[in-house]
This record gives structure tokens, C-alpha cells and sequence, in this order.
């Protein structure tokens, strides 16, 4: 569990070498960017990272104490400390996707040119707007983690002063705008490439930015464009929306991609670690590294709010067999978790006779339909109107009965327990929703503990760092 080196100005590995493209080959042009989803499935889903994202709210645990202190303090006592390893995991690990970005995009450029048929200036506009799309996405979680950060417009930019937040959103949802009118209005499984983003995951992922902004027309606006386009619906079962079946269903608007090709052995397309870092400390196939709990007090709520589709998949609890028919074993002590993220685990049953990694074959879901629900349910309740229709698909999915006239705090409830562990969004609920400091301050939670310290490793190589972020 060694932490990777590397620093903002250094060039990312296997970044492709423009000079050596044949660019008269605009067959070959979709492969840059192909290489920024493969980046972002690799550096997006490491496992520290994976961990810092999530367990800054009430309602996740580290699990294990006994290694990575750094975390540990984290979610302990919100102790940050900026030369913490972790932190510049995170921060490398988007600047890399960015930096592949950018190169990815000069590649379509150098493309462009050579492009003759209609059909290829299409597949241009459409990849640009892809690579757009998933750069947008890396500035939207560092902003999460960090708050103000530097854009990173030219991969040979030397001045590293960060932007503040405002300015970062604005440069993203340009991005965003961009890939909306570039991108097909389809879902990612309708994609040429499956599972490549559409205009629709451009648009959720601007409703999500103009949600943190308060802009709560704009996020009614752009979610009901998603409904109202009648492509999308919930999953009809919760507990396997996470697991092979669920893979890139109709709920699905974005998600990192792996493969075992089918097969037993041999090659296979793997994320850093993301499902072993969360599997249980077990015996068989399905074993982990024993991180990531749902805290005791928050199974109770769950329980008095009488979950049981959401709670079942959710909590995969120790010394207990699960519907799929694993076993877990108890605890091996008094302090080790005995409840883990259910959302990250892959029945051995559907695991690729021969593979026996925790998690194989799965994919990692990031953007759900059932989100797009709940964020126009909340943005209409806060602009004055009625939001039950929306929050009642979701209940009712979850079999949990319906409610009338919901409320702010019934919707953020209900987003609560639908996105338990899943990139923190029950953090982000609590900061942009004001509560926050409510809730989470008798664990230590302070106003200024919103955003992670920029890493001392940044500010060693770059000391721009340290200028007052701009406008």
C-alpha cells in the first residue's frame, strides 16, 4: 500500500506522443480518446483516493485502523495533514486524466485537419465533446476534494496559481456546454462505444455543479430534460443494479469500465484496487482488505426508517450469508468492522469461472438516473412546486411506501440512504445544504475542514500554489 510519486508538472504515463500520430489515419482517430477512459478508470478508481472521497460524513467509517493513519485521522477527527501521501494521490490522479485530456484533445486537432467525410467531422465534434465531457469530470472532484485548484489549460502552463472555486465551475460547465451540443442524445449503452457518455451525462453532470451553486432552475431545467427524453429508468432491482446484471443498464449514465474479456485467465481491464480495498476481510474469493464500514449509527437509522432492498445491499455484514449465498465470517476481533460497503461486492457466482479477484468484471457505477430523480425532485420542491412524483420512483423501487407533499429534509433523507458510499455525496449534501457543521461537528468537522489542504508535495515543486487563487 505504498503511495505513487509524481507531481503536477510531470508528464502522466504512457501519454501518447503527438509527434509519432499518423494523422492522415482519421480511422485511428477515436484512440486518444479511448486513452483518457482508460486513464480515468485507472487513476479515478484508486483506492486511497476512493477512500478520502468518501468517508468524511456521518455515515462511513474506514473500517480497518490499524493501517493508513492518514485516512484514519481523516475520518476520525478530521485531522488533515498535507503531506499526507493520499492527498497527492488524489490530486495527481485527476491532474493526470486532465493533462491526458488536453493531449487528447490537441491529437483530435491534429485530426481534424486531415478529416474529409461528413461522417468524420461528426466523429470529431463527438470526441472532442467526450474528452470535454471527461475533463469537466476531474475538475468537478478536485473541486470536491480541494476547492480552489489550478486549471490546467496547456500541459506546458509553468504558473500553478489556482483559480477559486466559482471560476473553476465556469470553466467546466464550458466544457459541459460544449459536449451537450457535440454529443448524441442517447444512452451511454446506445454509444457506438458502449458506455461512452452522451449529451445526457453532460447534462447530469451540469446539474450537479448548478446544484452545489444554488442555481436550483438550471438543475430543473437540465434534469427534466433527462426525464422528459424517456430514455432513462431505475433499474428494477437495487441489490443487482450493482453487480454484473446492472452493468450499463438503462439507469446508467456514466460509469468506469473493466472487462475480463469473457475469459478465465489471461488479460483483463482491472480498476487500482477499488473493490479489494472495500472487500471484507474473508476466506474464498470473496476477500478484501477489510476498509470502508457503514457505521453502526447510521444501519440503526436505516433500520427505524424500515429500509430492507436498500439496507440489504448496502450493508454486507460480517458472520452473515448473503442472498447470493457467500459467507462472511465474523470479525476476527473486537475492533475489526463487522459491516461493509455491499455496493462494492460481486457475488462469487458471477464471477468469471477461473477469476478469482474481489470484484472482477464489475464495473464502477459514478452517475445514476435514480440521482437525476432526486435532484429534480429537490430542485422543484425548492423552487416553490411539488416534487413526489420524481422521489416516489425512487421509493417505490426501494419498496418503501410513498409520500405525499415531500419536504427538503425528506429528500435529502432519501438521498441519504440511496447513495450511501457512493463519492460522497452525503458529505457534499451536508456542506452545500448548510448542515454540515450540525451534524458533523461533534466529530470535529469545523467550516474550514470543507476542503482538503493542498498537498505540501504540490507546493514544493510549485509555490504558485500558494498565490491567492483568481478569479
Amino acid at each position: 500500500m505504498a503511495s505513487c510519486s509524481g507531481y503536477l508538472n510531470k508528464l502522466p504515463e504512457n501519454q501518447v506522443d503527438e509527434q509519432k500520430i499518423d494523422y492522415t489515419k482519421t480511422a485511428n482517430m477515436y484512440e486518444p480518446v479511448s486513452g483518457v477512459y482508460a486513464k480515468l478508470a485507472n487513476r479515478g478508481s484508486h483506492w486511497m483516493v476512493w477512500g478520502e472521497t468518501i468517508i468524511r460524513d456521518d455515515d462511513v467509517s474506514t473500517g480497518r485502523t490499524d493501517d493508513q493513519a492518514g485516512l484514519v485521522s481523516i475520518d476520525q477527527t478530521y485531522a488533515y495533514d498535507a503531506g499526507f501521501w493520499g492527498l497527492n494521490e488524489a490530486w495527481m490522479a485527476y491532474y493526470d486524466v486532465i493533462k491526458v485530456a488536453n493531449a487528447a484533445l490537441t491529437s483530435l486537432n491534429g485530426y481534424d485537419q486531415y478529416v474529409t467525410t461528413d461522417a468524420d467531422k461528426q466523429n470529431y465534434t463527438k470526441y472532442c465533446g467526450e474528452v470535454k465531457f471527461l475533463r469537466a469530470y476531474c475538475y468537478y472532484r478536485l473541486v470536491q476534494l480541494f476547492g480552489p485548484v489550478t486549471l490546467l489549460k496547456d500541459n506546458t502552463q509553468t504558473d500553478m496559481t489556482r483559480s477559486t472555486v466559482d471560476a473553476v465551475y465556469k470553466y467546466a460547465l464550458s466544457d459541459l456546454d460544449d459536449a451537450i451540443a457535440a454529443l448524441p442524445r442517447i444512452r451511454p449503452n446506445e454509444q457506438t462505444h458502449i458506455g461512452a457518455v452522451t449529451a445526457f451525462s453532460a447534462e447530469m453532470l451540469e446539474a450537479k455543479i448548478y446544484m452545489n451553486e444554488g442555481n436550483y432552475q438550471k438543475v430543473k431545467d437540465l434534469t427534466g430534460d433527462i426525464i422528459s427524453s424517456g430514455k432513462f429508468s431505475l433499474y428494477s432491482d437495487f441489490y443487482q443494479l450493482f453487480k454484473i446484471p446492472g452493468k450499463l443498464c438503462n439507469e446508467s449514465l456514466f460509469e468506469f469500465q473493466y472487462t475480463d474479456f469473457g475469459n478465465g485467465s489471461g488479460n483483463i481491464v482491472e480498476p487500482d484496487s477499488w473493490f479489494a480495498f472495500q472487500g471484507p476481510e474473508n476466506d474464498g474469493n470473496i476477500s478484501g482488505w477489510g476498509f470502508i464500514s457503514p457505521t453502526k449509527t447510521f444501519r440503526a437509522w436505516a433500520k427505524g426508517r424500515g429500509e430492507t432492498v436498500r439496507a440489504t445491499t448496502t450493508f454486507l455484514m460480517a458472520g452473515a450469508t448473503t442472498q447470493s449465498g457467500d459467507s462472511i465470517r465474523q470479525p476476527n476481533s473486537s475492533t475489526a468492522p463487522d459491516c461493509f460497503n455491499g455496493k462494492a461486492y460481486t457475488p462469487s457466482n458471477q464471477l468469471t469461472a477461473g477469476r478469482t479477484d474481489y470484484g472482477a468484471n464489475n464495473n464502477i457505477r459514478v452517475f445514476r438516473y435514480a440521482d437525476v430523480l432526486l435532484m429534480n425532485s429537490e430542485a422543484t420542491v425548492r423552487l416553490g412546486g411539488n416534487g413526489d412524483a420524481q422521489f416516489n420512483l425512487v421509493r417505490d423501487r426501494a419498496k418503501m411506501p410513498e409520500l405525499q407533499n415531500v419536504t427538503l429534509n425528506q429528500i435529502l433523507n432519501e438521498r441519504r440512504m440511496e447513495f450511501a458510499m457512493e463519492w460522497g455525496e452525503r458529505f457534499n449534501d451536508l456542506v452545500r445544504s448548510g448542515n454540515a457543521v450540525y451534524v458533523l461537528g461533534s466529530m470535529g468537522y469545523t467550516a474550514d475542514k470543507q476542503y482538503y489542504p493542498i498537498p505540501s508535495s504540490q507546493i514544493d515543486i510549485s509555490p504558485s500554489l500558494n498565490n491567492t487563487p483568481k478569479d
